[in-house]
């Protein structure tokens, strides 16, 4: 089965709704699945956090509409600070894999690529 690897991604949502929160947390879930070949019975666990402005619907729940109803997912607020990227959403989704950290693609979406420029993405842009 190999070792637990984390796959990291952001994006952001351009408002503090239900369908912009689902709508992008899970165009970003999809394409860390389809960029590093993931299969839902290798996903160990998941992480959503949020940054504090956005407050309308748990980013879990665009997973559980992908199906993913059997897996330990988990949402948060990052910390709130100064001058932070707004309406951002981060992933941390833990697999089972073979692969080695450095063929993992973790990815960057809307304004969060921003956070490479700040120092705090430090992943590919896909």
């Amino acid at each position: 089965m190999g070792n637990v690897r984390g796959i990291r991604g952001a994006t952001t949502a351009q408002e503090n709704t239900r369908e912009a929160i689902l709508k992008v947390t899970g165009e970003l879930l999809q394409a860390l699945v389809r960029a590093n070949d993931v299969e839902s019975e290798d996903v160990a666990a998941v992480f959503f956090t949020t940054t504090p402005d956005l407050n309308a619907e748990f980013p879990a729940q665009a997973a559980r509409k992908m199906g993913w109803t059997d897996l330990a997912l988990l949402c948060g607020h990052e910390m709130s600070v100064p001058d932070a990227l707004p309406g951002c959403i981060r992933i941390l989704m833990l697999v089972n894999t073979e692969k080695s950290q450095k063929d993992l693609k973790h990815l960057y979406l809307n304004d969060a690529k921003d956070l490479r420029n700040r120092g705090m993405g430090g992943s590919l842009d896909l």
